[in-house]
C-alpha cells in the first residue's frame, strides 16, 4: 500500500457502502517522499499502530468520527485496554480512494467529481502551532509560493515563533511528490462545498487540540502535524490513516526534536538529500529517476535511539509499558551526545 504501511482488504468498499480493511505497521521510514529506506526501526511498526488506536478512541470519545475499529489480536479486532500483547495491524472502515489522472505534467483531478461518497478527501491538512527554523513555511514565504495572508498572518514570522490560533495548511495526497495548494484550490480538486471545507478546517483545529493536551500531559509540545480525511457512505467527515504519531506531528521536548525530524536532521546533511532537492526543482512527477545516489542506512546507534522513542514515546502516551526502553527524555540525550 505504502512505503511505511500495508493494507490488508477484508471487505472492499462500494460507491455507498465502506468496506473493511487492516493497516499492517512496518518497521519500514521514509523521508523527503522517497518511499522505503534500505534499513528499518525495530519495533516501530507496533509503536505507531498503538499510539493511533490510542488518539483514535480519543477522538471517537470525543464525538468525532474516524474509521477506528480496533486494534487485531489473535484475529479479533479489539480496544487498547483489551490488548494482552503490542500489535501492529489496525482494522477500519475502508473507503475507496479515486486517484488524479496524469496529463502531461499535470494532474487532472476529473475522476473525483463523479464521486458522491465514501472516498478518500485526497489531500493532507497541516496544522501549525509554532514555526520552527526547519518549517517550509519560511522557504515559501521567501519564495512568494505564500502569502502572509494565506496563513493569517499580518507580519513575517520569526523562527520559533508560537502561533495562537494554529496555522492551517493543506497539500495533496495522492501525487508523486506532496505539493502545497491553497484553500480555494484544494476546495476545487475535492469537490468540497464551502460548509464542508469549514468543517474540515474546525475538525482539524479539534484534533490539534486533543493531541496537544495528551502529548503536554508527558511534557512534549506539539509543534505541527497532519491529518487525513475522508467520507463515509452518508458523506460525513471522518479522521482516517494515522495521527499523532512521531511520523504524522512533529513534538519537541525542551527544544529537542521528538519525531521522525531526527531522522530528517542526518539526511539533510548527505548528497543523496541534494540530489533529491535538485530533482524536485526539475521535474516534480519523475524526480526519483534523476537521483543516482541511493541513500545511506542510519548510523547503528542513531538507529538503535529512534527505535527507542518511538517506543518510549508510546509507552508514556498510552500510559501502559508496551516496550521495555528508557523514558524519552533519557533517550533524546543520548541522541545529543551521538556525533
Amino acid at each position: 500500500m505504502g512505503s511505511v504501511k500495508d493494507l490488508t482488504i477484508i471487505k472492499e468498499p462500494t460507491a455507498d457502502r465502506t468496506g473493511i480493511g487492516r493497516f499492517v505497521f512496518s518497521n519500514r521510514y521514509s523521508v523527503f517522499d522517497w518511499g522505503e529506506m534500505p534499513d528499518h526501526i525495530e519495533d516501530k511498526g507496533a509503536a505507531i499502530c498503538l499510539v493511533t488506536a490510542y488518539f483514535f478512541e480519543k477522538l471517537e470519545a470525543a464525538g468525532i468520527k474516524t474509521h477506528y475499529r480496533g486494534i487485531v489480536e489473535n484475529g479479533k479486532a479489539k480496544k487498547l485496554q483489551n490488548l494482552e500483547q503490542p500489535s501492529n495491524i489496525l482494522e477500519i472502515d475502508l473507503v475507496r480512494v479515486v486517484k488524479p489522472e496524469v496529463k502531461g505534467k499535470n494532474y487532472d483531478y476529473t475522476p473525483l467529481k463523479k464521486q458522491e461518497a465514501n472516498f478518500l478527501i485526497p489531500i493532507e491538512i497541516i496544522y501549525r502551532n509554532s514555526l520552527p527554523a526547519s518549517s517550509s513555511v519560511f522557504k515559501r514565504l521567501k519564495s512568494g509560493q505564500l502569502q502572509l495572508e494565506d496563513i493569517g498572518l499580518d507580519e513575517m514570522p520569526e523562527p520559533g515563533q508560537k502561533l495562537d490560533p494554529p496555522i492551517l495548511d493543506v497539500s495533496t495526497k495522492l501525487e508523486m511528490t506532496d505539493r502545497y495548494i491553497s484553500w480555494k484550490e484544494a476546495q476545487k480538486i475535492c469537490t468540497l462545498s464551502k460548509e464542508e471545507l469549514h468543517k474540515i478546517k474546525q475538525l482539524t483545529l479539534a484534533v490539534d487540540d486533543h493531541i496537544s493536551q495528551e502529548v503536554e500531559k508527558i511534557g512534549l509540545s506539539n509543534e505541527d502535524g497532519k491529518i487525513e480525511l475522508g467520507f463515509n457512505e452518508k458523506r460525513e467527515i471522518m479522521v482516517v490513516d494515522a495521527l499523532g504519531t512521531l511520523d504524522e506531528s512533529r513534538f519537541t521536548y525542551n527544544d529537542m526534536s521528538v519525531s521522525k525530524e531526527i531522522a530528517r536532521k542526518f539526511y539533510r546533511n548527505t548528497e543523496w538529500s541534494e540530489e533529491i532537492t535538485s530533482a524536485k526543482k526539475q521535474n516534480r512527477l519523475s524526480w526519483k529517476d534523476l537521483v543516482k545516489t541511493p541513500p545511506p542506512p542510519l548510523p547503528e546507534e542513531l538507529s538503535c535511539a529512534i527505535a527507542n522513542i518511538y517506543k518510549a514515546y508510546t509507552n508514556e502516551i498510552t500510559g501502559r509499558k508496551w516496550f521495555d526502553t528508557p523514558s524519552v527524555q533519557e533517550i533524546l540525550e543520548e541522541i545529543e551526545n551521538i556525533k
